[in-house]
Order: C-alpha cells, then structure tokens, then sequence
C-alpha cells in the first residue's frame, strides 16, 4: 500500500501534464505512491497522458466538476496515508519537492495539510510577479498555524485570512483528517475554507517553502474580474473580509493600483511598453472592481452568485 497518493484534476491538459508527470516520476523520496486523476471532459489528448501514467484514472462530466467535491471524489479513491493535491500546470522544480511537503506531516501528528511555495513562470508578467509576492505561498519562511475559536473570533478579518492561508495549487493533507473534514462543495477557495475548518478543530497547518513549484497564469481582465467577484463572496463569507468596502475606497484602489503597474511596467519595458501596459491597465481596473462586487454580493446575502466562466 502506497505511503502517498497524488490526486490532479485535469481537463485539456495536454500542453503542461508531461513535465508535471516526469517530475513526480523522478523524485527523489523513495516512498511508495500512486496517482489519481479526475478529469472532466478533456478533448486535446489529456486522457491519453494520463491512462499511461497514472493508477487510476476517473472520468467526469464537465458540468459536474466542483473545486471542492472533486478533490474529494480524488482523495476519497486514494489509499496512502498522505495525499497531494496539485494542479495540471504547477511543475515541481527539484527532486526532493515531495519529501519537502511531506516532512511536516510526517514529523507531527498535529499537522493536518501542508502548502507549497510557488514562483511564476519565466515568462510571466511583471504584474504577475507583483501579484504572486504577495500571497503567503511566495514567503521563504516555513511556519505552522494553529487557531481556537476565542482567538479567530477576535482576530481582524485579513488576519483571519492569513492565519488560514492554504493553496490547493500544491499541498498535502493526511488523509485521516480529511475523513472526518472532507472539503466542501464551493465555486472557489475550497483550501481556505478546509484550512479554517480544520484549524478550528485543533489541528495545524504548515508552510513548507522548500517544496517549490512554478505556477502562474496570464489570464484576461475578464477573467480575472469574474475569478475576483467569486473570491471575495468567499472571502467575506468565511472571514468577514471586504477589502474594498466602499464605492470610494474602490476609486482610489483602481487610481493606486493602476500607478502601481505602470511603474512595475515601465520598470521592465521602460514608459512604452505599450502591450503589456494596456493588459495592467485592465488588471488594475478588474482586480479592485472584483473585490468590491464580491464583498458586496456576499454582503447582500447573495454570496454563491457565480458569472459566467469561472
């Protein structure tokens, strides 16, 4: 029986499945492992990579994918005591990446999950990395979480938010835990809500920044809107967090945030550099205006209304 399972879901794939596939296969820790993937719908080839690689392959409808209960679907057919959760475009950048994320597991029984660091892909953008340096993921400190009820209840809602941070992108959970607090079915920010969930029940949570994964996206304005809105429902649903409160403090977020990436821009491209300009211009409007529709939907009691795409 395997020590650890690798869940990933996937769909269409094929593009970023071979590297994250070799460097699972060529880790360095010699316990045994499996790999489970569910995937929902994939066309571009995906099921072919997989069905080679992989112990088990789930197939799903796409209507029927959720962040959470699809996770669940993964780790309910897996056998180890430990079970990663990653994505079909993180990649793994050293051979001692599982050993990594799964050493705090291992040496402490209180420790329920464990997330990754991540870093951007070379070609990311400067917004991008901007973006990416700010969440707990990119930190360089390990650390391990612990919060009871008096404390979370007295806490702000950001550092609500900071205690509970955890990234499905890349983590580990003992599978024991999970059995008795499975994720829960969300549009988003099933980790987050999973982290809190278990934190609350006395378990930790650890930060393992010597596990390393490259993962970013360069995703549309658009996109980035909708994905926003839907966070920050969750957001205020879980923390009672509205970062952008106001119609007033979302004019002067969208005014700092925009000087703040033609600065970043500018710094790389020099002042015309004026592609990668027009796409920050959007990001700067979407990324402040997202925050203050979510808050303000989860607010009025409409906290799972879900756009079109995400």
């Amino acid at each position: 029986m395997p020590e650890v399972s690798i869940v990933v879901p996937t769909r269409n794939g094929a593009a970023t499945l071979p590297a994250l596939i070799e460097a699972i296969t060529s880790q360095a820790d010699e316990a045994a492992r499996e790999l489970i993937v569910i995937d929902s719908g994939s066309t571009d080839g995906t099921l072919d990579l997989v069905r080679a690689a992989a112990n088990l392959v789930i197939e799903i409808a796409p209507g029927q994918f959720n962040h959470g209960t699809t996770r669940n679907l993964g780790v309910g057919r897996a056998t180890g005591r430990f079970v990663v959760l990653t994505v079909q475009d993180a990649r793994p950048l050293n051979r001692d990446w599982l050993t990594h994320l799964l050493a705090p597991l291992r040496h402490d029984e209180r420790v329920a999950g464990v997330f990754a660091r991540q870093v951007p892909r070379p070609e990311a953008s400067a917004v991008i990395h901007d973006q990416l340096s700010k969440w707990v993921a990119s930190q360089t400190t390990p650390r391990v979480m612990t919060l009871d009820t008096e404390t979370f209840a007295r806490l702000a809602p950001i550092e609500r938010l900071a205690r509970c941070a955890f990234d499905n992108v890349c983590s580990a959970v003992r599978r024991s835990v999970w059995e008795t607090s499975p994720f829960q079915a969300t549009p988003i920010a099933e980790d987050l809500e999973w982290s809190r969930n278990v934190l609350l029940s006395g378990h930790s949570i650890a930060y393992a920044p010597d596990a390393v994964v490259e993962h970013s996206h360069e995703r549309s304005a658009r996109y980035e809107l909708a994905r926003t809105w839907v966070l920050h429902q969750q957001l205020q649903r879980l923390f009672g967090l509205r970062s952008v409160p106001t119609v007033g403090s979302l004019a002067r977020s969208v005014v700092s945030t925009m000087r703040a990436h033609r600065q970043l821009i500018a710094a790389v491209d020099g002042p015309t550099g004026s592609a990668d300009w027009r796409r920050a211009l959007g990001l700067a409007v979407a990324w402040p205006l997202g925050q203050f529709l979510g808050g303000w939907t989860a607010a009025s009691g409409r906290q799972h209304w879900r756009p079109r795409g995400v």
